[in-house]
């Protein structure tokens, strides 16, 4: 899974990708087991093997919200952390047991001054964290939760049931009460 990942990009040679996978750790989380806490600064990029992450951070007024959901066959940091250095303004969690594949930043760090075509992926996944910022931040002002939810159904449907519901009632702005309506409205 994470050689056919770093495949689809088509920016590394096979040697590159057997190379560099060397230098990842393996690493399992439990169910609610934390990554990376708010205010720790990130030092690691995991890739998900199995497993469901949530990235939730407290408001102001002590509440739980849940903003971003990371599913296998994905790379999860603390984006801003990991490459500014500065403390996490989030905290990401399991919802599921995980199985990661772990590369530390300074192994990165080696990796970009050894093999240019690193710089060329770490550019890649800086544009595809920009767009889907930029996707989800105009989900929360043009759709209503309904659209959201299906765009999530639709997207991870074999994921989707894993989710305790109060993290996508979070995720979608709503009660769980009104997660309990449109998951009712919608059928398959």
């Amino acid at each position: 899974m994470v050689k056919d990942f770093f495949r689809s990009f088509n920016i590394f040679s096979e040697q590159e990708i057997e190379e560099f996978l060397r230098l990842f750790e393996v690493r399992k989380l439990n169910k609610n087991e934390i990554f990376i806490r708010e205010g720790e600064k990130c030092r690691e990029i995991a890739f998900i093997e199995t497993g469901i992450f949530r990235s939730y951070y407290i408001s102001d007024e002590g509440k739980d919200i849940t903003y971003c959901f990371r599913f296998p066959n994905d790379l999860m940091a603390s984006y801003s952390s990991f490459i500014s250095g500065t403390p996490s303004v989030e905290t990401m969690q399991a919802i599921s047991d995980a199985d990661l594949l772990i590369l530390k930043k300074d192994k990165v760090e080696e990796l970009v001054q050894i093999h240019p075509n690193w710089m060329k992926f770490l550019k890649t996944i800086a544009e595809q964290e920009y767009l889907e910022l930029e996707k989800r931040f105009f989900q929360l002002q043009r759709d209503n939760a309904t659209q959201r939810y299906s765009v999530l159904l639709n997207d991870q449907p074999e994921y989707i049931q894993n989710i305790p519901l109060q993290y996508l009632a979070s995720y979608l702005g709503i009660t769980q009460r009104h997660l309990s309506r449109i998951r009712k409205e919608i059928t398959f």
